[in-house]
């Protein structure tokens, strides 16, 4: 396997740009102090869409740049996830301030990233949209490796796809969708 196609393990340098051309993330240590590679089994929604649609066909070596829509990102910005929480239910509500992470847990275990937008007395404001989200996003990538995926990393890229939630079995029943349990993000 030659080109990235389904089940094609691949290594990509790549660099994210907003629209104002600022840096967002990048492989290169030159540009991110603990940039790497993305390693990916393609074809499990481990990229945004549009980025993994646009890399089908190119060859080790190969670089592209790929402007990808906030549709075929990270979506549109939802107010609605803009939410108040008591300022009780953190874990060291005294401490919160706004920029911190905390993850929400729901019901089910899944678990949902936040960002502390404002703080007042008695309650904390916070965004669970991806920082990303509203955003057009621009990718300079390059190929350095293509493969065949072991049977291994397709397992593994398979079952990473489900955890995400992405389980197309109308059967599964995932649960209630109440948040209930905050933590600190851990990095």
């Amino acid at each position: 396997m030659d080109t990235i196609q389904s089940n094609a393990y691949v290594v990509l340098a790549y660099t994210l740009r907003d629209e104002e051309g600022e840096v967002l993330d990048s492989s290169s240590v030159d540009l991110v102090p603990d940039g790497e590679p993305i390693e990916y089994v393609h074809g499990y929604g481990m990229l945004v869409p549009g980025l993994e649609a646009a890399l089908v066909g190119l060859k080790k070596g190969e670089a592209k740049k790929v402007v990808v829509s906030p549709e075929e990102g990270f979506g549109d910005r939802d107010d609605e996830l803009l939410l108040e929480v008591d300022k009780s239910d953190f874990p060291k509500p005294d401490k919160v301030k706004v920029g911190d992470e905390f993850i929400a847990e729901s019901p089910d275990g899944d678990e949902v990233p936040m960002r502390v937008v404002e703080v007042k007395d008695d309650s904390v404001v916070v965004d669970a949209n991806h920082p990303l989200a509203g955003m057009t996003l621009h990718y300079e990538v390059e190929v350095q490796e293509v493969r065949a995926a072991t049977d291994e990393e397709i397992e593994e890229a398979a079952e990473a796809f489900e955890e995400a939630g992405y389980c197309d079995d109308p059967t599964h029943d995932h649960g209630e969708s109440g948040l209930v349990q905050l933590k600190s993000k851990k990095n």
